[in-house]
């Protein structure tokens, strides 16, 4: 059970390796590419477009290891003889490329995009749509109760957002595929069967405990973002 654990932590770990950062650094770049000559934010639309166009770019490069992530989660869950038994996100994607082909590695990459662009635009856009307002009415100072509060409210509409997008590519990922003939169709029927076997309602099953990791997740991605910012611009730019 706790050579499984860690294995697990690794192949997260390289999840968030290649598509946090990826997405975080391309939507910064962007952010600053279409910033005003003054310094100024881009409007709402622009940054939509560059939180889409991160999500989608780092979701490409994460998804080997998050199918990868998914698999070695699910597979403490199955019986013995049903179970693929990978040793680490390594050997996940070596046996995956060499069993099913390399695209496998990007099974349900369709879902994962639209899932990153969801994730994106309500997590990054919301967060410095929240910071800009709440600087804006005077109440606060860009510090870190400031990040904190726009990263909150932040982590809380992307949770909205994320999970039915969130459910329909785990499924996907995840799913078997018995006699050549796979479990779903594409990330519509999953919504179909979703809804039909389990309620409209079931597409935010366990929006308590997402919530609870996504909520610190992002509050703790922006503070480290905002100081690595400043740190950043006060010694290598100023």
């Amino acid at each position: 059970r706790y050579q499984r654990r860690v294995r697990g932590l690794s192949a997260g770990l390289a999840r968030q390796l290649l598509y946090t950062t990826t997405r975080v650094g391309v939507y910064t770049t962007l952010f600053e590419k279409f910033s005003g000559p003054d310094g100024s934010p881009p409007g709402f639309f622009t940054k939509a477009g560059c939180a889409l166009t991160a999500g989608g770019i780092g979701s490409f490069v994460g998804t080997p290891a998050e199918i990868s992530l998914i698999r070695m989660t699910a597979d403490g869950g199955l019986p013995p003889e049903k179970r693929r038994n990978y040793t680490s996100v390594l050997n996940a994607i070596s046996r995956i490329t060499k069993e099913e082909g390399i695209l496998t590695l990007w099974r349900g990459c369709g879902p994962t995009v639209g899932r990153a662009m969801v994730v994106n635009i309500a997590q990054l856009v919301t967060y410095s749509s929240a910071k800009e307002k709440l600087l804006a009415s005077g109440r606060f100072k860009d510090n870190i109760v400031c990040h904190f509060a726009s990263s909150m409210i932040s982590g809380l509409v992307t949770t909205i957002a994320s999970m039915p997008v969130d459910i329909c590519k785990t499924r996907i990922q995840n799913m078997k595929v018995v006699n050549g003939v796979p479990e779903y169709k594409g990330a519509v029927d999953v919504f179909l069967k979703t809804i039909r076997n389990e309620g409209l309602f079931s597409l935010w099953k366990g929006f308590t405990p997402y919530y609870a990791r996504l909520g610190p997740h992002t509050v703790i991605m922006f503070l480290l973002l905002e100081k690595l910012n400043s740190t950043y611009v006060s010694v290598f730019v100023k």
